[in-house]
């Protein structure tokens, strides 16, 4: 969108030197003692854009013009020439930075009106290109074209109106002209101005409209009974970003638990298995060896018994040549061969079957052997995977005490999930009846008490983020929560309204509103004048002043914060105009285009030369 620029703002008089102030295209700091017309630079600006005349000092004697140079939106340079208690402004198509002498380009009228075509409001608008928009003016629906005051008190804050206790968005706080504040305010973050209403409904009409709402009241009320909670729509949807964040952050820790939980499972599933196995071939193991035992005793004993023939053998000359022991024939009577052959049988018999018998046996001792160290190792490994089992027993009902706490926590956060859900969803059919019912109010004109400049909830939370985000990156303290409340056009913050806060707080929360507006419009390309000037944004500590509230205390508002703001500032996407008695940083000095006023003495001792009083 199209904004405007400040390039200096000066004072001239025919026999005096010049008093300006040239301001950079980015951050420009004044800053110093006190009464040295820093806030008088406010003012006059305010002045020349159509504002009240500023309370002129003795240091002003002798100037009898005041120059504000802008650039516009073409980039073309702009020199607004308006004296100390008039209504006319001169305007000069070029940059002027001194007394002015020559004619004109045009003369407009400081004063909005509606009915005049020639005044600066019209002049600056249409070159902004919001010479066409409508605003509401009132609770019947009748509107009237936006002017530049509007804009001007939401770029520009004076001291009194940044600690004051009016709404920033309210310009006077008077209920005559809260609707229409309340309607530029709806324009700024919606980009839609409010459609003319040409004629007012009839009896009839309005009578069907007040059912409607009244019903659409009913409905609404119905569902916020059913509201568990009574946080908003953005506190909500910060809440169920952080339990998708804890969901997120709790089921990568799950998901390696059951995956342990299954390996362990498997594990000991596997030696189980193994266990079976070995059980199995115990058993095996264990009959083999009793029925080898059983045979090596048999081979044993037999052995013993064929030692017994031959001895026995031995003894009676069975296996001995002579006199056959078997018929008594002498050798000389028996057959050829008889008792050779006789004794030669049994012998060899029973010394054949011993050596058999004695084979078996020595093929059956290494298989017996076998089957023992076998054995030996098998009960071993039995006693090694029984150990395992075990191990793996306490494992896995670690494992699962670690899941069912996990899941526990995991399930409370799907069931606060859920709420949450539900919770948004009331919000979400609260805000459609309640555009419905600004929607019956404009077209049926009929009064209402809540405010008829809807905004609705998604852009509404955007711009409670971006204020949010604007205090966070300053780091003040105790303003968590902050937002716009459009029904009663109220900042709060920290779980209290600014006009409950001390005076430092209402300070930095309506610097905070006044850029946060600005850079949520520029950031979505939607119309705003493109610059803030403001007056004593952020308040180191204040004693408490004879009009201050008891019971409502202060917050000290420490370096840290005020570092934080200028660091913030400079990288404001606008122009920004800071006025601030204490000295800025370091950093700040170097990079913005900074004015310190001294009071007596140094390069400048403030607005208006010092030597010529």
């Amino acid at each position: 969108m199209t904004e405007l620029q400040l390039t200096h703002l000066t004072y001239a008089g025919s026999h005096v030197p010049p008093a300006q102030i040239v301001f950079g295209p980015e951050l420009t700091v004044i800053y110093g003692t006190s009464d040295t017309g820093k806030s008088f630079i406010v003012k006059s600006i305010e002045y020349m854009f159509g504002g009240a005349d500023p309370t002129m000092v003795p240091e002003a004697d002798g100037y009898t013009q005041i120059l504000l140079g802008l650039l516009m939106p073409d980039g073309a340079p702009l020199t607004l020439v308006r004296a100390p208690e008039t209504n006319s402004i001169h305007l000069h198509n070029e940059d002027l930075r001194d007394q002015v002498i020559r004619p004109p380009d045009a003369t407009v009228t400081a004063v909005h009106n509606a009915r005049s075509k020639n005044s600066l409001s019209i002049h600056l608008l249409r070159a902004l290109g919001l010479d066409g928009i409508l605003i509401r003016k009132n609770e019947a629906g009748g509107t009237r074209p936006l002017a530049l005051a509007d804009l001007v008190h939401l770029s520009l804050v004076t001291e009194n109106r940044m600690v004051g206790q009016v709404p920033p968005v309210l310009r006077t706080g008077t209920a005559a002209t809260r609707t229409a504040e309340l309607s530029v305010m709806r324009f700024l973050l919606t980009g839609e101005g409010d459609p003319a209403v040409e004629t007012g409904p009839n009896a009839g009409q309005r009578r069907v409209h007040k059912g409607q709402i009244q019903l659409l009241d009913q409905l609404a009320i119905d569902l916020s009974s059913k509201l568990a909670t009574q946080e908003n729509d953005r506190q909500l949807r910060d809440r169920l970003i952080r339990i998708r964040g804890a969901l997120e952050d709790q089921s990568g820790p799950l998901r390696q638990v059951n995956e342990s939980h299954h390996e362990a499972v498997d594990s000991r599933m596997n030696t189980a298995r193994e266990l079976a196995v070995l059980d199995e071939r115990l058993t095996e193991v264990s009959d083999l060896l009793g029925r080898f035992r059983l045979l090596e005793a048999q081979y044993r004993s037999d052995l013993e018994r064929l030692a017994m023939v031959n001895e026995v053998g031995s003894i009676l000359g069975y296996f001995k040549v002579g006199t056959c022991v078997f018929c008594g024939a002498e050798v000389e009577h028996q057959q050829p061969s008889h008792s050779v052959e006789e004794t030669t049988q049994l012998y060899v018999a029973v010394e054949a079957e011993a050596a058999k018998t004695s084979a078996l046996l020595g093929d059956l001792l290494p298989t017996i052997a076998d089957l023992d160290d076998e054995q030996t190792a098998l009960l071993s490994r039995r006693v090694e995977a029984q150990s395992d089992i075990g191990r793996w027993d306490q494992i896995i009902a670690e494992l699962e005490g670690g899941i069912a706490l996990l899941r526990s926590d995991v399930e409370a956060l799907v069931e606060e999930r859920s709420a949450v859900e539900r919770e948004l969803e009331l919000h979400e059919r609260i805000a459609e009846l309640d555009e419905k019912r600004s929607r019956l109010v404009g077209e049926g004109s009929v009064p209402s008490t809540r405010s008829t400049q809807y905004i609705p909830t998604s852009v509404l939370g955007d711009f409670d983020s971006v204020l949010q985000q604007t205090l966070d990156a300053w780091q003040v303290p105790d303003v968590d929560h902050a937002e716009y409340d459009q029904y009663h056009a109220e900042i709060r913050a920290g779980g209290r309204i600014r006009a409950g806060r001390g005076k430092g707080v209402r300070s930095v929360l309506h610097s905070a509103f006044t850029t946060a507006l600005a850079r949520f419009c520029m950031g979505r390309d939607l119309y705003h004048l493109g610059f803030v000037v403001l007056d004593s944004p952020v308040v180191t500590y204040r004693d408490p002043e004879p009009d201050e509230v008891p019971d409502i205390p202060d917050v000290e508002m420490t370096s840290t914060v005020v570092d934080r703001f200028y660091k913030d500032m400079l990288s404001f996407p606008g122009q920004a105009v800071v006025i601030e008695n204490g000295d800025p940083p370091t950093k700040v000095l170097s990079e913005a285009t900074t004015y310190h006023f001294t009071g007596a003495g140094g390069q400048r001792a403030g607005f208006f030369p010092t030597h010529l009083h």
